[in-house]
């Protein structure tokens, strides 16, 4: 066993080597039609490594010609396949804007906005490539939107916006628990108004109210009674829109001691009269 393990190594070491050798002749070489063609062939077999390789090579020599076209879409792909995707986006946006009349443009263009979709990361990081990635999305849809990728995008960019609200969602829960009340209220309220059909809402309405009540508590005397009228409409807001939601009975009792604190105002204020 220990034998035919020992060949079996060496027979890959002769393979490879003979490989590398054979890689180099190729660069070596001054023919740049047998450079394209070994191109295409370390394509078709997923060395996506060495076609690249050899199509940089040959591409400022063959511009102009009629192998230049598929050049340029297969060197793109191949920094795609490389999960290069910054590189691949790059290049399929170059493809388009060249070869504007291709037959492989439509699916240049959008390979361009899907190597965004591909850059895009977590939910908890930053998300600049997801909002660049909507948007390519959303412009090959305005160009294309009969295309047989009008269907995928459409999803991706459905996908990409239900992460742009799970980020939004956990940093809203996040001032939430850092008691940083007043970015927890402005976050709340943009959570609303930028995902209104979100199924986080009733979450955020009833997280409003306590953050709301918490921030009255903890205010200045001058800024309380404000602060605990807040509160109350930002519960009846809740009860208004959410009539069913889990979280009434516990929202309601802050609104009820809201409501006390803004009595013993009310006193206070009718006595200084």
């Amino acid at each position: 066993m220990s034998r035919l393990v020992r060949y079996t190594g060496l027979f890959l070491l002769i393979i490879l080597g003979t490989s590398c050798t054979k890689f180099k002749k190729l660069q070596k070489s001054s023919d740049w039609k047998v450079k394209y063609t070994a191109a295409l062939e370390y394509y078709e077999n997923k060395d996506y490594y060495r076609s690249s390789v050899l199509l940089e090579e040959i591409l400022p020599i063959i511009r102009g010609t009629e192998e230049a076209e598929k050049a340029n879409f297969i060197y793109a792909y191949t920094y795609f396949y490389q999960n290069q995707y910054i590189l691949s986006a790059h290049y399929f946006k170059t493809f388009t804007e060249v070869y504007g009349r291709s037959e492989y443009v439509v699916e240049a263009s959008y390979m361009n906005a899907y190597s965004t979709y591909k850059q895009s990361p977590q939910p908890s990081l930053d998300q600049t490539s997801t909002y660049e990635a909507i948007t390519a999305l959303q412009i090959f849809l305005n160009k294309y939107p009969s295309s047989q990728y009008s269907d995928e995008a459409e999803k991706l960019i459905t996908e990409l916006q239900v992460k742009l609200e799970t980020k939004a969602y956990n940093n809203a829960k996040l001032y939430h628990k850092l008691s940083r009340y007043k970015a927890a209220l402005i976050a709340f309220d943009n959570f609303s108004n930028d995902y209104p059909d979100s199924k986080y809402n009733p979450e955020m309405a009833y997280l409003a109210v306590e953050t709301a009540f918490d921030l009255a508590e903890v205010s200045v005397k001058d800024k309380q009674e404000e602060r605990y009228r807040d509160t109350v409409e930002r519960y009846e807001k809740m009860v208004d829109r959410f009539p069913n939601s889990p979280y009434i009975s516990e929202a309601e009792k802050f609104y009820m001691e809201s409501m006390e604190q803004l009595a013993i105002f009310a006193d206070q204020n009718n006595k200084n009269q």
